[in-house]
């Protein structure tokens, strides 16, 4: 994956445009014929020509200009720049015609226009009604209150009273939007910190959490973003809790609220985006292989879409999201090489929006890829990829930090490179005691793996089997499934215990697991691996 080559905000805006927005901009700066906008040209396509942000090579290019002059005109410029998109983009986007409204408003009351300032306010209610834009629609009721407490408009006692009634239940809509985002986010936050409940205490402060920031007021839901924040904290509970079934629940009720009103596709793309990420991961949790089919034939049609291309953050994530579920569709089923073969473009893919892609989303991307090259007994390759998370950052996902230590680990014994086995043994095992992150699981790994490394292949059967005897009755535990989630140690083990290859051990379990019916959910007897 590349490392990330922009480090000027100028230089992220020149390089983020498409071919129609180049041409947009051109169009616009050429209409004035002031000498400060020929230099904007100038500065814009030196910087559109830049593989990466070089100031001295942009000095060299521009020599009439000094470095005082030169940050100058970037701003100017990257003011110029979000001028021309504003004016492209504003049909696109519900929130830029609200915007332009209540600009068009204000310029018209401070002209003394009042009674043409309400006529465009009003308007511009009903937009925001329609499109459920309510924390715009406080800032139109505040500039509409403004008019008629300041003048004397001719409005009718009754449509003061109204409005001041829909101001009112407009700022309690707002404030149980308000504590239901900040709990989902909040809850999101501690995800991408930490990963899954660790052990009873990750639960118990997790459930407390939950229970004293969850509005009081629930039961008034009403609306979809009243709603859509609700399911997305209730799915985040649920994740983080490792309860699976509920994670599935309210990622499909989260759907469901765009199926009862389809045109919140076009106005809430990013979250229909991210709920059909969450429904095919519980869906994958669930080892519901058929409907996870059916969801991600659904989500690739719809990252075909003028939707889901309208914007770069579209694109970008709709892509990330689909080719993780590819990937997570070979490792339930043991494709391993066939999971192989997309990791060319995933690449290609990453490297070309390397501008819109989070840290976040690369290292989940590597530890994937390094589980797919494991999985087909490419060890080397394996180790490559997780290097790149051990070598980097340890401030995002704990749990992803330490199982990646843990794979590489796994990949060493493999190769045979017992003459650093007990280094990586000690290493890893410190790494997870300091982040909490120990089960019983690793225990009797790392008691595996110190015993089995010396010992002859004759003897080395018996050790496997007594080793998957210790773990298979854990599956059943929430706390230590969670190390079932990262890795598929027990298909490792068993590989070995019956001379397979992991692929094969994979696929007879998806081809011969019997499938049951829970509350319309088919499910399996075993938890799925979760590779996110």
């Amino acid at each position: 994956m590349m490392a990330n080559r922009f480090t000027d905000t100028l230089f992220q805006l020149v390089h983020s445009l498409e071919k129609s927005e180049k041409r947009h901009f051109k169009l616009y700066i050429k209409r004035s014929s002031a000498k400060e906008d020929l230099k904007i040209i100038q500065l814009y396509d030196a910087l559109d020509k830049l593989p990466a942000y070089d100031e001295a090579l942009l000095l060299k290019k521009m020599p009439d200009i000094t470095k005082t002059q030169l940050a100058n005109l970037k701003n100017h410029l990257y003011k110029q720049l979000l001028a021309s998109l504003r004016l492209l983009k504003t049909h696109e986007s519900v929130d830029l015609q609200l915007s332009e409204h209540l600009d068009n408003a204000r310029i018209l009351y401070n002209k003394g226009l009042k009674i043409q300032s309400l006529k465009v306010l009003e308007k511009a209610k009903e937009l925001a009604r329609s499109n459920q834009k309510f924390n715009t629609l406080v800032q139109i009721l505040s500039l509409e209150k403004k008019i008629e407490t300041l003048h004397i408009t001719r409005s009718t006692t009754e449509k003061t009273e109204l409005l001041a009634q829909e101001a009112l239940e407009n700022s309690e809509h707002i404030n149980r939007v308000t504590r239901l985002s900040n709990l989902a986010l909040l809850l999101y936050r501690w995800y991408v910190l930490h990963g899954h409940a660790r052990n009873e205490l990750d639960e118990k402060d997790i459930k407390t959490f939950f229970k004293n920031n969850l509005p009081v007021d629930v039961h008034a839901i009403n609306g979809f973003y009243e709603k859509m924040y609700l399911y997305q904290s209730y799915c985040w509970y649920a994740f983080i809790r490792q309860d699976f079934l509920m994670y599935y629940r309210y990622s499909q009720k989260w759907i469901d609220l765009y199926e009862e009103q389809p045109f919140m596709v076009n106005i809430e793309t990013g979250h229909y985006i991210k709920g059909m990420h969450n429904l095919l991961n519980s869906l994958f949790d669930l080892r519901n292989y058929d409907k996870f089919d059916i969801i991600l034939r659904q989500f690739e049609a719809f990252g075909k879409s003028p939707a889901a291309n309208e914007h770069d953050n579209f694109r970008t994530h709709t892509f990330i999201y689909i080719n993780s579920a590819k990937i997570n569709r070979h490792l339930m089923r043991g494709t391993f090489n066939e999971g192989l073969k997309l990791i060319p473009e995933i690449e290609e893919k990453l490297a070309e929006y390397d501008l819109f892609v989070d840290r976040h989303r690369i290292l989940v991307f590597n530890y994937k890829i390094a589980n797919l090259h494991f999985g087909a007994g490419l060890y080397d390759k394996s180790i490559d990829y997780l290097q790149r998370i051990i070598n980097g950052p340890v401030d995002l996902r704990i749990d992803l930090q330490c199982y990646a230590r843990l794979l590489h680990l796994m990949a060493h014994y493999e190769l045979g490179n017992y003459e650093i086995i007990e280094s990586l043994i000690k290493s890893v095992y410190r790494f997870m005691a300091k982040m909490q992150n120990l089960t019983v699981v690793e225990e009797e790994m790392f008691r595996f793996l110190r015993s089995s490394f010396g010992v002859s292949p004759r003897l080395l059967k018996p050790e496997l089997e007594k080793f998957l005897h210790k773990i298979k009755h854990l599956e059943d535990s929430r706390f230590e499934t969670r190390a079932f989630a990262y890795l598929d140690v027990i298909s490792w083990v068993e590989s070995k215990v019956y001379n397979k290859t992991m692929s094969e051990i994979i696929q007879e379990k998806y081809l011969k697991a019997p499938k049951r019916r829970y509350n319309g959910v088919k499910l399996l007897k075993e938890p799925a691996p979760v590779f996110r």
